[in-house]
Protein backbone atom coordinates (compact mmCIF):
# COMPACT_ATOMS: atom_id res chain seq x y z
CA UNK A 1 0.00 0.00 0.00
CA UNK A 2 1.40 3.37 -1.16
CA UNK A 3 1.42 6.58 1.15
CA UNK A 4 0.28 8.59 -1.39
CA UNK A 5 -3.10 6.42 -0.96
CA UNK A 6 -3.44 8.16 2.75
CA UNK A 7 -3.77 11.73 0.59
CA UNK A 8 -6.00 10.22 -1.75
CA UNK A 9 -7.95 7.95 0.09
CA UNK A 10 -10.89 10.52 2.48
CA UNK A 11 -11.13 7.57 4.93
CA UNK A 12 -7.64 6.56 4.64
CA UNK A 13 -6.81 9.97 5.26
CA UNK A 14 -9.17 10.10 8.58
CA UNK A 15 -7.71 6.93 10.07
CA UNK A 16 -4.53 8.31 9.89
CA UNK A 17 -5.74 11.77 11.08
CA UNK A 18 -7.29 9.27 14.16
CA UNK A 19 -3.90 7.47 14.77
CA UNK A 20 -1.86 10.27 15.18
CA UNK A 21 -3.86 12.45 17.15
CA UNK A 22 -3.81 8.98 19.74
CA UNK A 23 0.22 10.17 19.76
CA UNK A 24 0.09 14.01 20.66
CA UNK A 25 -1.40 15.45 24.15
CA UNK A 26 -5.26 15.60 24.18
CA UNK A 27 -4.64 19.31 24.55
CA UNK A 28 -2.66 19.66 21.90
CA UNK A 29 -5.19 18.26 19.47
CA UNK A 30 -7.59 20.43 20.76
CA UNK A 31 -5.78 23.47 20.15
CA UNK A 32 -5.23 22.52 16.58
CA UNK A 33 -8.46 21.86 16.37
CA UNK A 34 -9.26 24.93 17.59
CA UNK A 35 -7.02 27.08 15.06
CA UNK A 36 -8.04 25.44 11.98
CA UNK A 37 -11.89 26.80 13.25
CA UNK A 38 -10.47 30.27 12.75
CA UNK A 39 -8.29 29.98 9.86
CA UNK A 40 -9.22 31.62 6.76
CA UNK A 41 -7.78 31.70 2.91
CA UNK A 42 -10.15 34.17 2.18
CA UNK A 43 -7.01 37.13 2.85
CA UNK A 44 -4.17 36.44 1.66
CA UNK A 45 -0.91 38.24 2.04
CA UNK A 46 1.84 38.26 -1.03
CA UNK A 47 5.43 40.05 -0.24
CA UNK A 48 6.48 41.43 -3.32
CA UNK A 49 10.76 40.80 -3.36
CA UNK A 50 11.48 41.68 0.56
CA UNK A 51 15.00 41.17 1.02
CA UNK A 52 14.69 42.19 5.25
CA UNK A 53 14.34 38.53 6.57
CA UNK A 54 13.54 40.21 9.97
CA UNK A 55 10.95 42.44 8.85
CA UNK A 56 9.22 39.40 6.49
CA UNK A 57 9.43 36.54 9.32
CA UNK A 58 7.50 39.30 11.39
CA UNK A 59 4.82 39.10 8.51
CA UNK A 60 4.81 35.35 8.50
CA UNK A 61 4.41 35.68 12.71
CA UNK A 62 1.74 38.29 12.03
CA UNK A 63 -0.62 36.31 9.71
CA UNK A 64 -0.16 33.15 11.33
CA UNK A 65 -1.27 35.02 14.96
CA UNK A 66 -3.99 36.53 13.23
CA UNK A 67 -5.33 33.25 11.20
CA UNK A 68 -4.01 33.35 7.62
CA UNK A 69 -3.20 30.25 6.14
CA UNK A 70 -1.77 31.25 2.71
CA UNK A 71 1.43 33.67 2.42
CA UNK A 72 2.56 33.85 -1.21
CA UNK A 73 6.13 34.97 -1.57
CA UNK A 74 7.80 36.74 -4.80
CA UNK A 75 11.65 36.67 -5.63
CA UNK A 76 12.78 39.00 -8.13
CA UNK A 77 16.77 40.36 -6.77
CA UNK A 78 16.59 39.20 -3.43
CA UNK A 79 15.59 35.97 -1.85
CA UNK A 80 13.39 35.11 1.03
CA UNK A 81 15.03 34.44 3.96
CA UNK A 82 13.16 33.57 7.55
CA UNK A 83 14.72 35.04 10.62
CA UNK A 84 13.96 31.80 13.17
CA UNK A 85 14.56 34.53 16.35
CA UNK A 86 11.54 36.78 14.56
CA UNK A 87 9.49 33.94 12.97
CA UNK A 88 9.14 31.54 16.30
CA UNK A 89 8.08 28.52 14.76
CA UNK A 90 5.29 30.02 12.67
CA UNK A 91 5.90 29.58 8.94
CA UNK A 92 5.48 26.23 9.81
CA UNK A 93 1.38 26.32 10.52
CA UNK A 94 1.47 28.33 7.36
CA UNK A 95 0.87 27.42 3.16
CA UNK A 96 3.99 29.66 1.63
CA UNK A 97 4.04 29.72 -2.29
CA UNK A 98 7.38 31.00 -3.94
CA UNK A 99 7.45 32.85 -7.27
CA UNK A 100 11.00 33.23 -8.46
CA UNK A 101 11.51 31.72 -11.88
CA UNK A 102 9.42 33.56 -14.54
CA UNK A 103 11.09 36.79 -16.29
CA UNK A 104 8.21 38.28 -13.90
CA UNK A 105 7.08 36.74 -11.17
CA UNK A 106 4.93 39.38 -10.22
CA UNK A 107 2.44 38.90 -12.89
CA UNK A 108 2.84 35.22 -12.24
CA UNK A 109 1.58 35.96 -9.08
CA UNK A 110 -1.21 37.89 -10.08
CA UNK A 111 -2.41 35.57 -12.52
CA UNK A 112 -2.49 32.75 -10.67
CA UNK A 113 -4.47 34.77 -7.66
CA UNK A 114 -6.80 35.40 -9.86
CA UNK A 115 -7.50 31.83 -11.14
CA UNK A 116 -7.92 31.16 -8.12
CA UNK A 117 -11.05 34.36 -7.88
CA UNK A 118 -8.48 36.90 -5.52
CA UNK A 119 -8.79 40.51 -6.29
CA UNK A 120 -5.50 42.04 -6.55
CA UNK A 121 -4.97 45.16 -3.78
CA UNK A 122 -1.61 47.15 -3.35
CA UNK A 123 -1.05 49.01 -0.68
CA UNK A 124 -0.07 51.81 -1.88
CA UNK A 125 -0.57 55.43 -1.25
CA UNK A 126 -2.79 56.04 -4.53
CA UNK A 127 -5.01 58.42 -6.80
CA UNK A 128 -7.28 55.72 -6.33
CA UNK A 129 -6.73 54.28 -2.93
CA UNK A 130 -9.32 53.60 -0.67
CA UNK A 131 -8.58 54.38 2.84
CA UNK A 132 -8.57 51.16 5.45
CA UNK A 133 -11.41 51.54 7.04
CA UNK A 134 -13.52 52.00 4.47
CA UNK A 135 -12.16 48.77 2.26
CA UNK A 136 -15.15 46.82 1.03
CA UNK A 137 -14.33 42.79 1.87
CA UNK A 138 -17.85 41.86 0.33
CA UNK A 139 -16.89 42.32 -3.00
CA UNK A 140 -14.56 38.94 -2.84
CA UNK A 141 -11.31 37.25 -1.95
CA UNK A 142 -8.34 39.55 -1.02
CA UNK A 143 -5.10 39.20 -2.25
CA UNK A 144 -2.83 41.95 -0.59
CA UNK A 145 0.76 42.71 -1.87
CA UNK A 146 3.22 44.37 0.15
CA UNK A 147 6.44 46.00 -1.60
CA UNK A 148 9.25 47.06 -0.05
CA UNK A 149 10.37 50.09 2.21
CA UNK A 150 12.52 51.66 0.12
CA UNK A 151 11.28 51.41 -3.28
CA UNK A 152 7.90 50.01 -2.45
CA UNK A 153 5.64 47.82 -5.25
CA UNK A 154 6.83 47.38 -8.43
CA UNK A 155 5.30 48.93 -11.58
CA UNK A 156 3.80 45.05 -12.61
CA UNK A 157 2.12 45.41 -9.47
CA UNK A 158 1.23 48.89 -9.55
CA UNK A 159 -0.17 48.93 -13.63
CA UNK A 160 -2.22 45.76 -12.74
CA UNK A 161 -3.66 46.19 -9.50
CA UNK A 162 -7.58 45.90 -8.81
CA UNK A 163 -7.50 48.39 -6.37
CA UNK A 164 -5.03 50.10 -3.74
CA UNK A 165 -5.49 50.27 0.04
CA UNK A 166 -3.80 52.72 2.17
CA UNK A 167 -3.09 53.48 6.21
CA UNK A 168 -4.01 56.81 7.00
CA UNK A 169 -0.98 58.60 7.61
CA UNK A 170 -1.09 62.08 10.38
CA UNK A 171 2.86 62.61 10.89
CA UNK A 172 5.57 63.48 8.30
CA UNK A 173 7.52 60.00 7.82
CA UNK A 174 5.59 58.92 4.46
CA UNK A 175 5.43 55.11 4.92
CA UNK A 176 5.05 52.59 7.97
CA UNK A 177 7.68 49.94 8.56
CA UNK A 178 6.79 46.53 6.47
CA UNK A 179 5.95 44.57 9.10
CA UNK A 180 4.15 47.04 11.28
CA UNK A 181 1.93 48.32 8.22
CA UNK A 182 1.09 44.29 7.65
CA UNK A 183 -0.28 43.70 11.36
CA UNK A 184 -2.45 47.38 10.74
CA UNK A 185 -3.83 46.05 7.49
CA UNK A 186 -4.33 42.74 8.41
CA UNK A 187 -5.93 43.40 11.79
CA UNK A 188 -8.07 45.85 10.88
CA UNK A 189 -9.06 43.64 7.87
CA UNK A 190 -9.46 40.38 10.03
CA UNK A 191 -11.37 41.96 12.63
CA UNK A 192 -14.25 43.59 9.56
CA UNK A 193 -13.92 39.93 8.40
CA UNK A 194 -14.83 38.35 11.56
CA UNK A 195 -17.39 40.45 12.67
CA UNK A 196 -19.34 40.33 9.09
CA UNK A 197 -21.61 37.38 7.62
CA UNK A 198 -18.93 36.54 5.25
CA UNK A 199 -18.31 33.20 4.86
CA UNK A 200 -14.20 32.63 5.45
CA UNK A 201 -13.64 29.42 7.35
CA UNK A 202 -11.73 26.69 5.00
CA UNK A 203 -13.75 24.35 3.75
CA UNK A 204 -13.90 20.62 5.55
CA UNK A 205 -11.40 18.88 3.49
CA UNK A 206 -9.08 21.87 3.60
CA UNK A 207 -9.32 21.46 7.31
CA UNK A 208 -8.68 18.07 7.39
CA UNK A 209 -4.99 18.62 5.00
CA UNK A 210 -3.99 20.80 7.44
CA UNK A 211 -4.85 18.90 10.04
CA UNK A 212 -2.72 16.07 9.28
CA UNK A 213 0.27 18.30 8.40
CA UNK A 214 -0.08 19.98 11.47
CA UNK A 215 -0.41 17.07 13.47
CA UNK A 216 2.63 15.82 11.34
CA UNK A 217 4.59 19.18 12.33
CA UNK A 218 4.18 18.11 16.08
CA UNK A 219 4.93 14.72 15.81
CA UNK A 220 8.05 12.58 16.00
CA UNK A 221 8.87 10.34 13.54
CA UNK A 222 5.61 10.12 12.25
CA UNK A 223 7.29 9.06 8.60
CA UNK A 224 7.92 5.61 11.05
CA UNK A 225 3.99 5.85 12.18
CA UNK A 226 2.85 6.31 9.07
CA UNK A 227 4.55 3.19 7.89
CA UNK A 228 3.41 1.07 10.99
CA UNK A 229 -0.06 3.20 10.03
CA UNK A 230 0.10 1.70 6.59
CA UNK A 231 1.41 -1.68 7.38
CA UNK A 232 -1.42 -2.99 9.81
CA UNK A 233 -4.31 -1.31 7.20
CA UNK A 234 -2.75 -3.95 5.30
CA UNK A 235 -2.76 -6.67 7.97
CA UNK A 236 -6.15 -5.62 8.21
CA UNK A 237 -7.23 -5.85 4.51
CA UNK A 238 -5.90 -9.40 3.96
CA UNK A 239 -7.48 -10.75 6.73
CA UNK A 240 -10.56 -10.13 4.73
CA UNK A 241 -9.65 -12.85 2.30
Amino acid sequence: MNNSLITSDPSLKRDFIAFLSECIYERRVSQIQRVLESRTRYITVVLEDIYQSQNASAVLRTCDCLGLQDIHIIEDKHCFNVNPQVVLGSNKWLTIKKYKNDSNNSIKAMESLRNEGYRIVATSPHTKEVSLEHFDLHKGKVALFFGTELSGLSKSVLSNADEFISIPMYGFTESFNISVSAAIVLYSLIKKLRDSDILYQLSTDEKENLLLLWLKATTKKWEMMEKRFLLEKNIESLKKY
